[in-house]
């Protein structure tokens, strides 16, 4: 029941994504999409009680739970980025406004906004942790809750990997390409004295 409810989480965060871009963009109304758009964070919260209940019934904890609450801690941490990333796309494509920023591909700046998304990483991880921790006190130990700490582990190592890889970035920053020389011009820096 918990990995159907989570794959209804995730069709209908999309499906009511979809639904207010569509009234604010196509439909010109634009109250009404942000509403739309605002009712998004109950999925969670949905999926939340239904898996506090699930435990509270006397369910035994396992990788459903487990799952759960790292789903819950990515969407906590990326739902309002991706929001706001396609809300800024569908505005300029199906709206006036002019195209999104797009983000930095080379040297610092790719580094900083690397970081800024492993930061995110980072704070989905500590919401699973923190809801894992919280199941695991609640459950008490009656119940074999090795499963929920196996997911605790698997949090941060994600947080982890990602982590290393952000840090590729500051490390080993990738350089713009150089200026294609058209033929008979000489580079700009060979011709300063």
């Amino acid at each position: 029941m918990i990995v159907t409810l989570i794959i209804i989480c995730e069709v209908g965060f999309w499906v009511l994504l979809a639904t207010g871009l569509a009234l604010r963009y196509l439909a010109g109304m634009r109250r009404l999409g942000a509403a739309v758009l605002l009712l998004e964070p109950l999925l969670e919260v949905v999926l939340l009680a239904v898996t506090a209940a699930d435990l509270r019934n006397g369910a035994e904890p396992d990788w459903k739970h487990g799952l759960a609450a790292l789903y819950i801690g990515c969407t906590v941490a990326y739902g309002h980025h991706t929001v706001a990333w396609l809300d800024g796309h569908a505005a300029h494509r199906l709206g006036d406004a002019p195209p999104p920023p797009k983000p930095p591909r080379y040297g610092a700046a790719r580094a900083r906004h690397e970081g800024r998304l492993w930061l995110r990483t980072l704070l989905g991880a500590a919401v699973a942790i923190g809801l894992l921790q919280l199941a695991i006190g609640y459950v008490g130990d009656a119940n074999d809750t090795g499963s929920l700490t196996a997911w605790q582990l698997t949090a941060v190592r994600a947080a982890g990997i990602h982590g290393v890889i952000a840090l590729t970035y500051a490390l080993w920053p990738k350089k713009a390409p150089r200026e294609p020389v058209t033929q008979g011009e000489r580079p700009a820096r060979l011709t300063r004295r």
